[in-house]
């Protein structure tokens, strides 16, 4: 008995051991299938720019062969967002052309990005961008979860080329409860309008529009005093009859409608656009337009009201649409708001409708401010700004500014866009010296040929501008202050002056450098023109502030004179670098075009990188007995597009039409803000 008692103890002992030993191996295979999967690193191709990827940080694997010059690379260390990320990582020094891992940090958007030679990578130069990023080891830092796939902005990545699953972002509804739903831009049915139908503004509601027991705001010296509105009916000419009108739109005013004195933007002025199908636009008047209307206290409300239906009118004989004109707001008093941007409304109606909701915002006339903030903020890829259209800005000024405007109008000439000035009762003879700067509108305006200003007596007759405003707005081959490749730069000529040139021969150089001067659009707002003769020593010719017409500066090139002597290129290189390009405009492009006939004495590399590292582009020419390995020393990179040779001096014309082509075709690849 005890014999069996024992035998089936050992017998439970050992399927307790079995059990264990199962057990434990259970548990040992349910974490080998519980065990999370091994973080795996996207791969993208050398082409994705780092704003096409919504996430703030991650780490991407890059290919091999991503030093080559046509994945564009903006900035140093700090890199504006239209960069290729590899490209970036290889000039950066995190990786070298043979690809691998890297961690990509978003950052803030920079007001200015230094070009430099750098990895065998050439970066450009960038007035501003809206953000940045930066590289560094593809190392994940602890704690840090990094996506296994990337987010994009849009559903067509290059990265899924790479075999790689992307998520296309969608812009949430701004509408509470809503769903987001797919826009289908087709043509909506046209019918024909009734003919010679009038506008009319209706009789303001006393209890809101009576100024007769109101205390009135207190104006600056000199201006007119608000305007108590009379209550009057006025009737404006239908706009219906222009060829850009859209006939189905309604008239804007509505009866009864009121209007609140009230300083502050809507909050409904800030919603996104209408879902109902778009018309497409005229694309014979493809621009982004923006409006700076008048909101000051000293306007009234009777002379707001026609500014409004003067806007009004403007988007009816606009086809807005997204391939044609798109048309923004501003408003501006004390200080500016925008009303709404240029992707707000993609239709007449739509933004017929919004203009009715604008409310007065009181305050002074702060003109100059108001342009400051639409050159820094309006334009932008963020606000629908479409980077191929001419940017226009119509400022409407009811007598004159209170604030000074020609600084702020000149940056914006400057970034490329095209100010209309459209003066409204201006100052009588008594009032100019109330006036803060004289003849304010010439010098603002982008031309002072009189196509960039108009002059209305009245507001009553203001709306005798539309038609007029319209076709100068849509005249896009006249719109001269939009940024091209030969009006946007600074040009300074490195001209060889050396023994070995001799005069016939230098006449001719200088020949070649008036043949290429031709080609620019030169005033004091466009395209400058400097030059720098050298020999042993160096001479400044002229500035780019000397001469501010094409007349002026082909004579100055014909009548600079021979100098002789020895060619230390380098020393030039230094020269034009303090004299001309330190004094070129910060949103300017520097362009360098060096000639010389033969190998310089001192030593051109130091210089050279100089050059690059401070965004000045580069082109060295050389004749008859230059050295090509210095050429391409000082030429930017790639060195095919930015150093030429010719065997003989009587050569050089032929040189024109390439050069020419390189600088716009490099222009043309620079992103536009």
């Amino acid at each position: 008995m005890g014999i069996v008692v024992l035998t089936m103890k050992a017998s439970v002992i050992e399927m307790f051991l079995v059990l264990l030993v199962t057990g434990i191996h259970s548990n040992k295979e349910m974490t080998k299938k519980i065990k999370r999967p091994k973080f795996t690193v996207p791969q993208i191709n050398c082409d994705v720019k780092a704003g096409k990827i919504i996430n703030p940080e991650f780490v991407v694997k890059c290919p091999a062969g991503c030093q080559d010059p046509k994945y564009h690379v903006y900035g140093t260390d700090i890199y504006a967002s239209y960069s290729s990320v590899c490209a970036a990582a290889v000039h950066s020094g995190v990786l070298d052309n043979s690809g691998g891992r890297i961690l990509v940090r978003k950052v803030a958007g920079q007001s200015g990005y230094k070009g430099s030679y750098a990895n065998g990578v050439q970066s450009s130069s960038l007035p501003r961008w809206r953000e940045s990023f930066v590289v560094s080891e593809g190392k994940p830092q602890k704690g840090v979860t990094y996506p296994s796939t990337l987010t994009y902005s849009s559903a067509k990545s290059p990265a899924a080329k790479a075999g790689e699953t992307t998520t296309a972002y969608q812009k949430p509804s701004s509408v509470p409860g809503t769903t987001a739903q797919p826009v289908t831009l087709t043509q909506a049915p046209r019918t024909t309008p009734v003919e010679g139908t009038p506008t009319t503004l209706p009789k303001p509601s006393p209890s809101v529009d009576s100024t007769a027991t109101s205390s009135p705001r207190p104006q600056p010296a000199g201006h007119r005093s608000q305007e108590p509105d009379l209550g009057s009916t006025i009737t404006y000419p239908s706009s219906k009859n222009s060829p850009c009108a859209n006939p189905g739109d309604t008239d804007l005013w509505k009866p009864g409608m009121v209007l609140l004195d009230a300083g502050f933007v809507p909050r409904e002025e800030l919603s996104t656009q209408s879902l109902d199908p778009m018309f497409q636009g005229d694309p014979n008047c493809k621009v982004d337009l923006s409006f700076l209307i008048d909101g000051s206290a000293s306007i009234g409300k009777r002379r707001f009201r026609i500014q409004k239906q003067f806007l009004a009118d403007i988007a009816q004989a606009l086809d807005i649409g997204p391939a044609g004109p798109l048309m923004g707001v501003v408003q501006y008093g004390d200080n500016p708001a925008t009303q709404f941007n240029l992707k707000t409304h993609m239709n007449s109606r739509d933004l017929k409708t919004a203009i009715e909701k604008i409310t007065q915002r009181g305050g002074l006339s702060n003109v100059g401010r108001a342009i400051s903030f639409v050159t820094k903020s309006f334009f932008s890829k963020a606000n629908g700004n479409r980077g191929g259209a001419p940017n226009v800005a119509v400022v409407m000024v009811d007598g004159w500014p209170t604030d000074k405007v020609e600084e702020a109008s000149r940056l914006a000439r400057e970034s490329g866009i095209n100010i209309f000035f459209i003066t409204i009762e201006g100052a009588v003879e008594n009032e100019k010296q109330y006036v803060t700067e004289p003849n304010f509108a010439n010098k603002a305006a982008c031309r002072t040929n009189g196509f960039y200003s108009l002059s209305v007596q009245s507001w009553f007759s203001l709306h005798k501008t539309v038609q007029p405003l319209v076709k100068r707005i849509c005249d896009t081959e006249r719109l001269a202050c939009s940024k091209t490749c030969f009006n946007s730069a600074d040009i300074g000529f490195v001209i060889d002056g050396s023994s070995s040139v001799g005069t016939g021969n230098f006449r001719t150089v200088l020949q070649f450098v008036a043949n290429l001067s031709k080609e620019f659009e030169i005033s004091e707002t466009d395209t400058r023109i400097g030059a720098v003769q050298y020999t042993y020593e160096q001479r400044l010719e002229f500035g780019f502030d000397t001469y501010s017409t094409k007349a002026d500066i082909l004579n100055a090139i014909k009548t600079v004179g021979y100098w002789s002597g020895g060619t230390s290129t380098g020393a030039a290189i230094n020269f034009a670098l303090e004299q001309l390009f330190k004094k070129s405009k910060p949103n300017k492009r520097k362009l360098m075009i060096l000639l010389t006939d033969g190998r310089s004495y001192d030593d051109i590399r130091i210089p050279a990188m100089a050059a690059h590292h401070k965004g000045v582009i580069t082109y060295a020419i050389g004749i008859v007995w230059a050295a090509q390995d210095e050429l391409e020393v000082i030429a930017t990179h790639p060195a095919k597009d930015h150093a030429f040779f010719v065997d003989e001096f009587d050569n050089l014309y032929k040189l024109v039409p390439t050069v020419i082509q390189n600088i716009c075709t490099e222009f043309n690849s620079r992103p536009r803000n």
